[in-house]
C-alpha cells in the first residue's frame, strides 16, 4: 500500500557511534576523512562538513571499548558518506594517496566508492554517485556489482584541486548493517518501516530506499555467525531516518505495533531496535537538530 511507503524525501541523518578514544578518533575524522568538530563536550563530540554546522556524525566516547575483530559483528557494516561529485571524490583519494592510506576501491554502477576503517575499525565509505538517469534496472531491480574502480581517472576528475576537507554539500548517503536473517531484516525495515526494496538478488544482501534512490540502507548476512555488538564494544549505537512530517513517524509508529515491535517516542523521535540491537531514530524534518 502507499500509505506503508516512506516519502521520497525520507534520507538518513546522524550516525552516532562509540569509540574507544574521543581525542583519537576526532583527530581521525578532521585529518582523514576531512570532517570538522562543531561541538565537544566531555565524552562527546559532533562533526560535519566544512563550512556548514550540519551534524553529520556524533561520537561518544566508552573509554577501553573493544575494537571490531576482522570478521565484524552484528551490527554496523558500514556508513556511507556521500561527497556532491566524482571531482570531489578524486581530491578525497589523491588526499589519501599523498598520506599513504590505501583504501578499499569499487565501482558499484550506480555509485563509485572508497572504503577506510576508523581506529576502532568501525567501517566507513565515502563514494559518489554517478547521474540517476544513467542506472540501469533489470527485473525490477536496481543493477549493482563490485567491480573494480578507475582509481586514476577518478583522481583526473579532482583536476588537481587540493583537498579542503569534505565539502558543505556532504551528506550520510546511506547505512549498511550486519544481520543474521534477510528475511527478518526485510521485515523490520520493509514492511516496519517502509522502505522500498531495490535489490534483493544479490549474493547475501538487500538494499532498501525511498523515493527511487539505489539504497539508503544495505543490509548483508555476510557476518552471519558473528556475535551481536556489546555495549563495551565500539558499535553503532544508532542512526538517524528524517522523514518529513510527524504524521510519517506516526504511522511507522503504527505498523511497528502492528507486527508487535516494541519501540518508544519522545521529543517527537520514534527509536525502534531491530532484531540484533540496532536502532534507527526516526524524526520528522522539523525536529532534526541544526
Amino acid at each position: 500500500m502507499e500509505s506503508s511507503r516512506l516519502p521520497a524525501s525520507s534520507h538518513p541523518g546522524r550516525v552516532i557511534l562509540q569509540v574507544a578514544d574521543l581525542t583519537r578518533s576526532i583527530d581521525y575524522y578532521e585529518r582523514v576523512i576531512g570532517f570538522q568538530a562543531v561541538a565537544r563536550d566531555g565524552r562527546r563530540a559532533v562533526l560535519g562538513p566544512h563550512g556548514s554546522p550540519r551534524p553529520l556524525l556524533e561520537l561518544q566516547e566508552l573509554r577501553g571499548a573493544r575494537p571490531v575483530p576482522h570478521r565484524g559483528r552484528l551490527g554496523l557494516y558500514h556508513f556511507a558518506i556521500l561527497v556532491p561529485d566524482r571531482a570531489a571524490l578524486g581530491r578525497f583519494l589523491a588526499h589519501l594517496a599523498a598520506h599513504r592510506i590505501a583504501p578499499g576501491m569499487s565501482d558499484h554502477l550506480v555509485s563509485e566508492a572508497l572504503y577506510l576503517s576508523d581506529p576502532d575499525g568501525l567501517g566507513i565509505e565515502v563514494y559518489a554517485d554517478r547521474p540517476r538517469d544513467t542506472w540501469r534496472f533489470a527485473n525490477g531491480q536496481v543493477a549493482m556489482a563490485a567491480n573494480p574502480l578507475d582509481a586514476d581517472a577518478v583522481i583526473r576528475a579532482g583536476r588537481g584541486e587540493p583537498w579542503t576537507g569534505m565539502p558543505d554539500r556532504t551528506v550520510i548517503g546511506h547505512v549498511h548493517l550486519f544481520v543474521a536473517d534477510l528475511d527478518k531484516a526485510s521485515a523490520f525495515y520493509h514492511g516496519g518501516i517502509g522502505f522500498d526494496r531495490m535489490v534483493w538478488s544479490y549474493p547475501g544482501a538487500l538494499f532498501l530506499s525511498a523515493g527511487g534512490y539505489h539504497h539508503h540502507l544495505g543490509v548483508n548476512t555476510w557476518a552471519a555467525q558473528a556475535p551481536v555488538a556489546a555495549a563495551d564494544d565500539a558499535r553503532l549505537l544508532e542512526w538517524e531516518l528524517v522523514v518529513g512530517a510527524e504524521s510519517t513517524v506516526h504511522a511507522i509508529a503504527a505498523r511497528l505495533a502492528a507486527s508487535g515491535t516494541e519501540y518508544e517516542i519522545e521529543n517527537g523521535v520514534l527509536r525502534a531496535r531491530d532484531p540484533w540491537g540496532t536502532t534507527t531514530a526516526i524524526l520528522a524534518t522539523e525536529n532534526l537538530e541544526l
